[in-house]
């Protein structure tokens, strides 16, 4: 007998087969729904513990933030594809969303050995904030501060550095590029409780940040673009731009929300010569904040848990900032327990790692991120007071690079910390294409390209001379701070000569090189640059447009394709289009070397032990995430 596969046995076959697949999709999706419901059951009882620790009252703030999440799993919130409702009827038509994940812990310490609630943690300064008031603050311990009590829009997530909503729970963004349309989160609100809502975001652009009278100049220049935000709903806004940028979103989203009904108060000028006006709706708050009485510089400055934060619980139950700005005695202090982190000088972390006892009782952190600054030697291929240098030609600035063996200078004169640096963009961004890789030391092929760019030597002194019998001697230019800035130029000084080439030595006070930098008054010079995204504008060091009137286009590279992958990079609004872009860019300024780029320089962090869940971050650290170590919950060894 023949058996004959038929239509009806196909048949078969395919609905067979839709069951089979059908099922499989009903149990992802009760999965899904299982563990939406994990979450939101997590969510009631970290709100639970809320209730159990507030004060003053706060407790019927969050008991009314309960009821609102059990309101909205009983009225159906949850579905059964396992996701929630999204309401889209805020958006524009036709544009897409942009969904964005909650905010949540990059490490969550609950699941981490010896976790604990409440205590306090010591961040001891090197420096003295001037001032905590947001906008107006300009160092970097007054930055520290703030992160912790204001948030923003978005923020960069710290294991990817991709571009994250933080209070933003969606955006849309124009085609064109000429609009971002922004929702919030549902229930948030500022450290006093008070909603936060889209008229809060409008005000702090609009009357906070672009108000002239206030002194917020540093935030006006890069958002200058926005020509203005216009309120949709209580949760909705639009901000509007005059140029499609790529920069856009980041920066404009990358603001600190202040709360209108507290900073409306003040008069401008009562907002420029506060200290301590700190409010925001982040994981802390100012302990004490008493505009009549202002935390002031001097005093230390303690931060509490904000318990009207909508993120998850943050473990400790203060922060606390003080500052010793001598470096042995804030090791000393540190090593007394009177902190729980400091940054150490690099001769500090060598000799302190090696001590036998050292590593068990503290963390020992050094690691690269996208705050990590590099170190360069910018060469002038232009003109100084009517005369073209040698480093006009690019086979010359190759050479020069070739001619420095910079893991000796690491080593040397960091101590080994850092590592060698091959351009602009910081090895830990997306942006830097992991294929390009620093040039070498090699000083024979160094000579050969100076020999081809017309630099030898003729007469047989041991200098390099031109067809003119000029020799090659250039001026280095260094501020007279510190000792590693004379050993760099030692060092620079003694590695040109073994190639012949003469270097003489310009110190200069840091107060003038400002003025050296405008007019292009120089042959050669050390400086340094850091970031504080992954993606920093490079219009404003390499573009030939930032030669003209004293920009900081100051080694005066003028490449016209420079100038068009910058400005590819600048108008490119697909993310992975643009990183492309930035990798030709790398790739061009690694070829063209208009500096020698030295070092990128690590974080160095000592952190006690008795202090958990200390990660290292591609953005930094994230101290919201720490707690003080149960012994008692460690596991037993």
């Amino acid at each position: 007998m023949t058996n004959r596969f038929g239509f009806k046995d196909f048949v078969q076959i395919v609905l067979l087969a839709a069951v089979l697949v059908l099922g499989w999709m009903q149990m992802l999706q009760q999965d899904r729904a299982f563990k939406l419901q994990q979450g939101i059951e997590s969510r009631l009882a970290d709100l639970d513990r809320r209730i159990a620790t507030s004060q003053s009252g706060g407790g019927e703030a969050l008991a009314r933030a309960i009821g609102k999440l059990e309101a909205r799993l009983a009225s159906g919130a949850v579905v059964a594809n396992g996701g929630a409702r999204r309401d889209e009827s805020w958006a524009r038509p036709d544009v897409a969303i942009e969904w964005q994940e909650p905010w949540d812990f990059a490490t969550d310490p609950r699941t981490q050995p010896g976790f604990a609630e409440g205590g306090e943690f010591t961040e001891i300064f090197e420096g003295q904030p001037a001032k905590v008031t947001p906008y107006l603050s300009s160092d970097v311990y007054g930055r520290r501060v703030i992160d912790r009590v204001c948030d923003s829009l978005g923020a960069y997530d710290p294991k990817t550095l991709k571009f994250r909503g933080v209070l933003a729970e969606a955006w849309q963004q124009d085609p064109e590029g000429l609009w971002i349309r922004v929702r919030l989160r549902e229930g948030l609100r500022f450290s006093d409780g008070e909603p936060l809502t889209a008229e809060d975001v409008r005000w702090t652009f609009m009357d906070f940040i672009f108000n002239l009278e206030i002194e917020a100049e540093r935030s006006r220049s890069t958002l200058e673009q926005i020509t203005g935000v216009e309120v949709i709903d209580p949760l909705t806004f639009e901000i509007k731009f005059s140029q499609s940028l790529s920069f856009n979103l980041p920066y404009a989203l990358g603001i600190y929300v202040l709360p209108k009904h507290f900073y409306s108060k003040f008069e401008p000028s009562q907002i420029n010569q506060s200290t301590g006006l700190l409010m925001g709706s982040g994981p802390f708050r100012i302990e004490r904040l008493d505009p009549s009485e202002q935390w002031t510089p001097g005093r230390d400055l303690v931060l509490s848990r904000n318990e009207y934060y909508e993120g998850p619980r943050p473990p400790l139950d203060r922060l606390r900032f003080k500052v010793v700005s001598e470096d042995l005695a804030r090791l000393v202090s540190y090593r007394n327990g009177e902190g729980d982190m400091i940054i150490p000088t690099s001769p500090q972390f060598v000799k302190a790692t090696t001590e036998p006892e050292w590593e068990k009782e503290n963390h020992s952190l050094s690691w690269i991120n996208m705050r990590s600054g590099y170190s360069f030697i910018a060469w002038n291929g232009g003109m100084r007071n009517g005369r073209q240098t040698p480093f006009g030609d690019k086979r010359v600035r190759q050479a020069m690079t070739l001619c420095l063996d910079r893991e000796k200078m690491i080593r040397d004169i960091w101590e080994g910390i850092g590592i060698v640096a091959k351009g602009s963009v910081n090895p830990e961004s997306p942006a830097s294409d992991p294929a390009v890789k620093p040039w070498p030391f090699d000083p024979e092929k160094g000579k050969a390209l100076l020999a081809e760019a017309g630099w030898t030597d003729r007469n047989g002194d041991g200098i390099l001379e031109n067809e003119a019998g000029q020799p090659f001697r250039f001026e280095f230019t260094r501020s007279g701070a510190g000792e590693i800035s004379e050993r760099i130029s030692n060092y620079i000084k003694d590695s040109y000569a073994k190639v012949g080439i003469i270097v003489d030595v310009r110190v200069v006070d840091w107060s003038i090189m400002q003025e050296i930098l405008k007019s292009r008054d120089f042959d050669a010079l050390t400086m340094g640059w850091s970031a504080s995204a992954p993606e920093s504008d490079p219009r404003q060091i390499f573009h030939s447009e930032s030669i003209k009137e004293g920009g900081d286009n100051f080694a005066q590279w003028n490449s016209p394709r420079a100038d068009e992958l910058i400005d590819l990079i600048r108008t490119t609004l697909d993310y992975e289009e643009r990183m492309q872009v930035w990798h030709d860019f790398e790739a061009l300024l690694h070829d063209e070397q208009p500096y020698t780029f030295i070092r990128v320089a690590p974080w160095l962090r000592f952190v006690k032990k008795s202090v958990g869940n200390v990660q290292t971050y591609k953005s930094g650290l994230e101290p919201w995430e720490f707690f003080r170590v149960d012994p008692s919950a460690m596991p037993m060894q």
